[in-house]
């Protein structure tokens, strides 16, 4: 690495996968939009490996969010009331492997996209005298209005956010209006539209028919919530149909989900893990999902129609984004698990509905949104800017 190489340090966590996915989109933005000479970019999981308390944590937030979906509102709410961001509990469970990530480091930027992260550092960087000399980025991954208290803190230099209703939501809580840019979601440039000889190569490539309606059911990153329950309501269905079940980081889902298959009355396959979100999107004529903020705009990015699962009330945090996709007509809002096949069934015989909902995709997130982010990050970092990009051990 050279000694002027800009270095950007990405500050993100493995609650849930959407701050995972959009650190990678980061990453993946800077090697494909950077322009000059060189960067460095290094991710870190800022809470998990910072103590072992603060692992804890986060495994008790992905259990709850696996298995107790409806628990969620209650946590948000704990969350919001007693602001762990901003205790010394945990900022002495954080500070010293984060001062040493830093001081070892010695980035050009930091780019928070997880609202627990960015007070931590805005302190290391005060205790050091070098707020105000290395910008504090945050890059919010909730696109509307009602998230995390969390994301809002003074010391942050610029906010990337992903429409006006975030923007509006981060001066209520008592942000600068001067400090916050609205760029769109931090979505991977490898999600994006298909034509159809593309997607049926996709569908091959899962060994399915590739002229058939199929169904892409994303039980998310931790696997569970309902959508398991909605699955076993998808395979009773009499539907001419073929279906994709992801079952994420969740082995025994995956098992569950291998044994529900058996009884399906079309073909099935079952995937665990999968790093590869975006080839499944392709092969996919609708997507049954969470809406969480990440998942929803990949998906919208892939101009792939969305049946949202409203089966229990959305997590606070997402409920805007179940706003955005009823509003704008890119989803069908699923209330009850029992509906799901009559769903599927009214895109498959309504055409018109089906190229509506296609259509309105399209509307809902910004065009080339990572792009305008890192251009953003560009414009902070040294007159010198970068052209290939190397990617620091994490």
């Amino acid at each position: 690495m050279q000694q002027n190489t800009p270095k950007i340090l990405i500050l993100s966590s493995d609650t849930g996968g959407g701050h995972r996915s959009a650190a990678q989109a980061l990453v993946d933005g800077v090697e494909r939009f950077w322009h000059g000479e060189s960067a460095a970019v290094r991710v870190i999981k800022a809470i998990e490996d910072s103590h072992h308390i603060t692992e804890k944590l986060v495994n008790i937030y992905n259990w709850v969010l696996r298995h107790k979906q409806s628990w969620m509102k209650y946590l948000y709410w704990a969350v919001n009331r007693f602001r762990p961001e901003t205790r010394e509990f945990f900022h002495r469970r954080c500070m010293v492997h984060l001062r040493d990530v830093f001081e070892k480091w010695c980035p050009h930027i930091v780019v928070s996209v997880h609202p627990l992260t960015q007070h931590i550092f805005a302190r290391i960087l005060r205790e050091l005298n070098l707020l105000g000399q290395i910008p504090l980025v945050t890059v919010v991954t909730d696109p509307g209005y009602g998230f995390w208290k969390g994301w809002a803190c003074n010391d942050v230099s610029l906010y990337l956010v992903a429409n006006d209703d975030a923007k509006r939501q981060l001066i209520d809580y008592g942000v600068e209006e001067t400090r916050i840019k609205v760029s769109g979601m931090p979505v991977n440039p490898k999600f994006r539209e298909v034509n159809e000889a593309d997607a049926q190569n996709a569908r091959r490539a899962f060994g399915l028919d590739p002229d058939k309606f199929t169904v892409f059911v994303n039980a998310g990153w931790v696997g569970g919530g309902n959508i398991p329950t909605i699955f076993k309501e998808l395979v009773r269905g009499e539907l001419d149909v073929q279906a994709i079940f992801l079952a994420g980081k969740n082995e025994t889902l995956r098992a569950e989900a291998e044994e529900i298959a058996k009884h399906a009355k079309f073909p099935v396959k079952v995937i665990g893990y999968s790093d590869e979100i975006e080839k499944l999107m392709h092969s996919a004529n609708v997507m049954v999902s969470k809406l969480g903020g990440l998942t929803t705009f990949e998906a919208l990015a892939c101009r792939l129609p969305i049946i949202a699962d409203a089966t229990t009330p959305p997590m606070p945090q997402e409920a805007g984004t179940v706003d955005l996709v009823a509003k704008n007509g890119a989803g069908i809002i699923l209330e009850r698990s029992v509906d799901i096949v009559p769903a599927i069934r009214s895109l498959m015989e309504d055409e018109t509905k089906y190229r509506r909902m296609k259509d309105a995709t399209a509307s809902v997130s910004l065009p080339d949104s990572t792009e305008r982010i890192i251009r953003e990050i560009a414009a902070l970092l040294p007159a010198r800017q970068p052209e290939r990009v190397e990617l620091a051990a994490a």
